[in-house]
């Protein structure tokens, strides 16, 4: 039992660190209310989130409206002076909408260049997702520490513009019309923008900008805020990958740099009708105010006219402690690292105490066990997947016990690493098995020096083994305190990476964190490899990884607050005058079955004109519908003639309903040049052609029933063809459907058009007439029909 003590001490240590190193990434308090008045207050904020989330409030939803007021209000409750902006844009994928953007301006004592607070306050459309975390958080976070600054009477040099985005869910709308067009655009210097990809966990810094990173990066550190959670390997992985926010707009359209400050924990409530109040941390909620305060005191008070600068920075965060150093370092310090590791194992041969067969012998066990695990980790998420199918239906990859997965498989390497090196290796031989993570490590940051700097910061643990390494050899003694405590650097920054990469990028990369825990494991090879019954530890570890599993399935139900997502629509096909429901469910439950059957038909013919999804969701099933009666849209051509060998036209589509979006198709063979929609052109387009990809041209999210109007020209020898989707988000609310509303343990699926009414026609050319405007009286009651006052008028002959 003695030789069990030390091993005993060593785990609690090592859970110790850990659970400080979980603790420490946020404020674990919530700040009250009645607390001082020019500090950041927590529940002030809640307040607000409990006001803008009250209900959905999507862009072209009267809630929306509402919200715009609230948010209107409150600023002019704080002394400001509130404008709005108004007008429409068009994404470079398509999506056009007119947006509303709420801002006001706090003017500064000796202004260089302003701050820019940014938040947008529209929710995601389609899923009754109420917009708490995403993102009334941020327009809390912004008002109150706006609030909290205007009481403390801080005396700040630069101007403070307020800006609250609209329509960022659809496309970046808001965003892209303040940075085109608004006059203040020029004035910002620097962006501050929160944001939520989840409901919970710590808020994490993310950086962009178009040139080198050197500036914000000491900016930052000498802002000294509290709790910062960030590291540059984290920015490099964003920029791979298809997620924007709106400072990106800020940063490509206005080369303007800045912070986004983003929780992303609890991701599966992410666009969902989870995404409440009930849901949202409060914690995760007062990490966003913890920075804000300090970054609104310093930036206000600093220079913001920086020249560009080429020069990047390693960072990374620590508890408390933001740490960083030049790029240039980062293949230095490889270089170095390898010199220190050959230099000592030759020392360690001269000395008789270190063997080449022994440290040949230490890559068995390590490198079996990265095999092993990592097969095991991603066979075994594919198994059960296949055991709870109904884990498919979230598809952001991240369920709802996934902490419960993490850990199973986080624990099963960790037996995994036990059991192989109990086998392979002996307490006696320890320091000499230990070369073989230290040279992999190296070697994977000597990989990284060259293709991915931002992740230079994982060498130094690295000097922390082979300084560990390095009084072995001098000694030839090992002490297992010092082994604990040279091993700190290790689980202060990369374990957190076992857990972030999963919640991050979704489950389907837990065999990347079973591979993070077997190298972690090897640099901490000096204190594992002294514990005297490897084996029992490995049953020990096998058995909680199997409580974990058990856990998971008993957690893999669904529940009120934990829901199935489902979709449905229904779909009439005007030219063929055929009704379709249909759905992107591939696991039917009870509510879509009354209506697509037991036996529904593939829906592989509905995807000839696929829907926007971000995930690329296609229909799956689809079953007969009853008919009834639509109001068509209005389709009038207001020109169509001939010059040379181009056909110029405008087409104007006017609801004939309450509609929320139109999705507009064209054959990939035809071109389009000069393409307006609504006035505008696609932002950041070049030359006169549009650019397009597949069969869409866009997506027209409807405000206040205003139609769209389509102006083009295309090679007169092109056939036309085009097609409109016409969508109303009423699908439970129309009377003649009778669509019953779902069981508490279900909501719609996010991310896809869902809980619509869908008119599907073509396009086509018709008697052009004259554009007159017309009071044209819109229903409350989507199946009236309402004429738009069009004039005939002659046609123009065709050349």
């Amino acid at each position: 039992m003695k030789k069990n003590i030390p091993s005993i001490l060593s785990i609690l240590v090592i859970l110790a660190i850990l659970t400080f190193v979980y603790v420490t990434l946020k404020p674990q308090w919530v700040s009250k209310g009645e607390e001082a008045l020019a500090e950041f207050s927590t529940d002030r904020a809640l307040a607000h989130v409990k006001e803008i989330a009250q209900k959905p409030h999507y862009v072209g939803s009267a809630n929306h409206e509402i919200v715009a007021q609230y948010i209107e209000s409150e600023l002019k409750e704080l002394g400001l002076e509130t404008s709005v902006q108004e007008g429409f844009t068009m994404s470079d994928w398509g999506n056009l909408v007119k947006s509303k953007n709420i801002m006001a301006r706090i003017k500064g004592s000796n202004n260089t260049k302003a701050l820019l607070l940014l938040s947008h306050y529209d929710s995601a459309p389609h899923s009754f997702s109420h917009g708490a975390s995403d993102d009334a958080s941020g327009v809390a976070t912004i008002l109150e520490g706006v609030r909290a600054f205007l009481y403390s009477k801080q005396q700040h040099k630069n101007d403070i513009i307020i800006l609250f985005t609209d329509a960022e869910e659809l496309g970046l709308n808001g965003a892209a019309l303040f940075v085109t067009q608004h006059k203040w655009a020029k004035d910002v210097g620097l962006v501050i923008n929160f944001e939520a990809r989840g409901t919970s966990g710590p808020s994490y810094m993310l950086m962009e900008t178009n040139s080198g990173n050197a500036e914000l990066v000491k900016e930052f550190a000498a802002a000294k805020t509290t709790y910062p959670v960030s590291n540059s390997l984290m920015y490099s992985i964003y920029k791979m990958l298809p997620n924007d926010t709106d400072l990106t707009v800020f940063r490509e359209q206005g080369d303007i740099q800045g912070f986004n400050f983003a929780f992303i924990d609890d991701h599966f409530n992410y666009h969902t009708q989870q995404d409440d109040l009930a849901h949202l941390n409060k914690t995760s909620l007062t990490h966003q105010g913890s920075y804000l305060m300090p970054l609104m005191k310093y930036f206000s008070n600093t220079d913001l006219n920086h020249a560009p600068t080429t020069e990047d920075f390693v960072y990374f965060t620590i508890p408390f402690t933001f740490i960083n150093y030049p790029f240039a370092w980062v293949l230095p310090m490889t270089l170095i690292a390898l010199g220190l590791f050959i230099f000592f194992i030759f020392i360690g041969k001269a000395k008789r105490i270190i063997t080449f067969s022994e440290i040949f012998r230490g890559f068995v066990p390590l490198l079996i066990a990265i095999v092993v695990a990592g097969l095991i980790t991603f066979l075994g998420w594919k198994i059960i997947l296949q055991i709870y199918p109904q884990y498919n239906d979230l598809l952001n990859g991240f369920t709802y016990n996934g902490h419960a997965y993490i850990g199973a498989f986080v624990l099963l390497a960790i037996a995994i690493c036990f059991a192989f090196y109990n086998k392979f290796s002996d307490s006696k031989v320890t320091m000499n098995h230990y070369v073989a993570p230290l040279f992999l490590w190296i070697v994977i940051n000597g990989l990284l020096a060259n293709s991915l700097k931002g992740a230079g910061f994982l060498i130094i643990p690295v000097y922390f083994g082979l300084f560990l390494f390095a009084a072995f050899v001098i000694t030839q003694r090992t002490n297992l305190f010092i082994s604990l405590l040279f091993s700190i650097p290790a689980l202060l920054i990369i374990a957190p990476f076992i857990q972030m990469f999963p919640i991050g990028l979704g489950l389907k990369v837990l065999f990347g964190s079973a591979i993070l825990t077997v190298l972690t494991f090897g640099l901490l090879l000096p204190v594992f490899g002294s514990f005297a019954k490897k084996g029992g530890w490995a049953i020990l570890f096998f058995i909680a990884s199997i409580g974990c599993f058990a856990w998971g399935g008993y957690t893999s139900g669904y529940e009120n607050g934990k829901a199935k997502s489902n979709s449905l629509l229904y779909i009439y096909n005007a030219d063929t005058n055929k009704a379709k429901w249909a759905t992107y469910d591939v696991n039917l439950d009870d509510w879509t079955q009354k209506y697509l059957g037991q036996n529904p038909k593939d829906a592989v013919a509905l995807n000839s004109l696929p829907l926007f999804s971000k995930y690329s969701s296609g229909f799956t099933y689809s079953a007969d519908a009853p008919q009834i009666t639509l109001a068509k849209p209005t389709i009038a051509f207001l020109q169509d003639s001939v010059r040379g060998n181009m056909r110029y036209l405008k087409i104007k589509i006017t609801p004939s309903r309450n509609v929320n979006r139109y999705d507009i198709f064209a054959d990939p063979k035809m071109t389009f040049n000069n393409f307006k929609a609504n006035g505008v052109t696609t932002l950041g387009q070049k030359g006169t052609q549009l650019a397009r990809n597949g069969a869409k041209i866009l997506s027209y999210y409807v405000v206040n029933n205003e139609p769209l109007v389509m102006q083009f020209n295309i090679e007169a020898k092109t056939v036309f063809d085009m097609t409109l989707m016409e969508s109303s988000f009423d699908l439970l609310t129309n009377p003649m459907l009778n669509v019953e509303p779902r069981s508490s343990w279900m909501m719609p699926t996010p991310f896809v058009l869902n809980n619509a009414v869908v008119i599907q026609e073509k396009i086509k050319p018709s008697k052009v007439i004259l554009d007159i405007p017309a009071t044209t009286i819109v229903p409350q009651d989507s199946t009236k029909v309402v004429k738009d006052s069009l004039i005939p008028t002659t046609v123009a002959p065709r050349i």
